[in-house]
């Protein structure tokens, strides 16, 4: 039973914080709402930080989830700046790293998010080494690649996935010589596979980036501070005034592990483990967005989906649950992104190995086609390159789980719709 005297915290201030803060108010919850986010800026959203915001086409306020009136004005407590360094679970608290403040919470909500991988190699303390995770980090090199265009700069980017190739694509843009270097044999290897990561391969290629591929970075070399090459394991040194670690993501899960809520293993996402509706292994305790490994029945295990769409309907999903609503979070993963002229979504979950057939409806080669996983004529995701309106027949198509007939899938002609009736 909720009511007016109740205290919801919410640990982690980005779009599955704010999102859940906003939906608690939007459900009715007259309580108290605290929302603690250890950074400095308001809430905001992460895809600008490596598409719009970092090529300078959209403002910094544009990132921001609400204006930074909203809080007061719907009544939520934002401590910004502010970390949570312990839980106790038995008196129902979390105290704040800062001061030591103890606040009392009836539901607690962990959006703790993600922390970019860190390279662990010499050179790393370098000036020009950089991550891309934060506002800051975007403020930052935003400003690095109008220099490096205008000087004829050259930076190294290790790791050929959507964070890396969103920059590379950004630095060609500001003229900024370009070299991804990745282990896997073609950009986005664990997601896309190989049929369909070297459409991204050639996009850039034509673009003038250089990959290297089949090898990893193991120094940094410098002088006086400053960059003056990245080496790889195969012996070869790359010129660089720059380098940006786009290895990926680890959830931040210390404070659920410190309060001793359930982790998942490596193969659950190494996230908080929860339940259909969100719930960690402590009842009045939730998780959300980037931090959350939840049970998928469609795909039959468990997923930790960093991208934007969980945490922006994960949040609020989370906040239903703590008011006491009957749901089951079993949202199709989605995500999207911008590289040149290249404008894609993506739905579903086929990583290498689950899939036996990939399908291509249009032209792969002038980059205007839907892409298919199958598995025995199931489709476990799509993705839509330069063809759009189609997310949701293809949404309707992997939740229905029927047997498609491939030829129709591949043909244009033949309305997605009716695939799946």
């Amino acid at each position: 039973m909720v009511d007016a005297d109740q205290t919801f915290v919410i640990v982690g201030g980005g779009l599955a914080g704010a999102k859940a803060a906003e939906t608690l108010r939007a459900e009715g919850f007259t309580g108290r709402v605290i929302l603690i986010c250890d950074e400095r800026d308001h809430p905001y959203e992460r895809p600008p930080l490596s598409k719009g915001y970092l090529l300078g086409k959209e403002e910094r306020d544009s990132v921001f989830v609400h204006e930074p009136a909203w809080y007061a004005r719907n009544d939520i407590e934002l401590h910004l700046g502010q970390t949570v360094d312990a839980i106790d679970r038995t008196a129902k608290t979390v105290r704040f790293g800062e001061d030591g403040t103890v606040v009392h919470y009836d539901k607690l909500l962990l959006a703790t998010g993600a922390e970019p991988r860190r390279l662990d190699i010499p050179g790393t303390d370098l000036a020009g080494v950089h991550h891309l995770r934060r506002l800051a980090h975007a403020e930052r090199l935003k400003g690095v690649l109008a220099a490096l265009g205008r000087d004829n700069g050259h930076i190294v980017i290790a790791g050929a996935g959507w964070i890396g190739l969103e920059v590379a694509a950004a630095a060609r843009e500001y003229g900024a010589e370009v070299t991804v270097v990745e282990p896997e044999p073609t950009p986005l290897h664990g997601v896309l596979g190989p049929e369909l990561g070297n459409v991204f391969a050639e996009l850039h290629r034509g673009h003038g980036v250089r990959f290297h591929f089949g090898v990893r970075l193991t120094e940094i070399v410098g002088q006086d501070g400053m960059v003056l090459a990245a080496r790889t394991d195969d012996g070869e040194e790359h010129p660089a005034h720059d380098v940006l670690a786009a290895i990926g993501a680890a959830p931040r899960t210390a404070l659920a592990e410190a309060a001793g809520l359930e982790i998942a293993d490596r193969a659950g996402g190494a996230g908080v483990v929860v339940d259909e509706q969100l719930r960690t292994s402590d009842p009045d305790i939730y998780a959300a967005g980037d931090v959350a490994s939840f049970p998928h029945g469609l795909f039959g295990t468990r997923l930790r989906v960093e991208h934007w769409a969980n945490a922006l309907n994960g949040g609020p999903a989370a906040a239903r649950a703590m008011l006491g609503r009957d749901l089951v979070y079993d949202r199709v993963p989605y995500f999207f992104s911008d590289q040149y002229d290249l404008g894609m979504e993506y739905s579903g979950w086929a990583p290498p190995g689950t899939y036996d057939e990939v399908v291509i409806r249009g032209d792969a080669g002038k980059r205007e086609f839907v892409a298919f996983w199958l598995k025995e004529n199931r489709v476990l995701a799509g993705m839509n390159v330069n063809v759009w309106d189609v997310t949701e027949p293809i949404q309707q198509l992997i939740r229905s789980g029927v047997r498609v007939d491939t030829e129709a899938l591949a043909d244009p002609h033949v309305p997605l719709d009716s695939l799946g009736a």
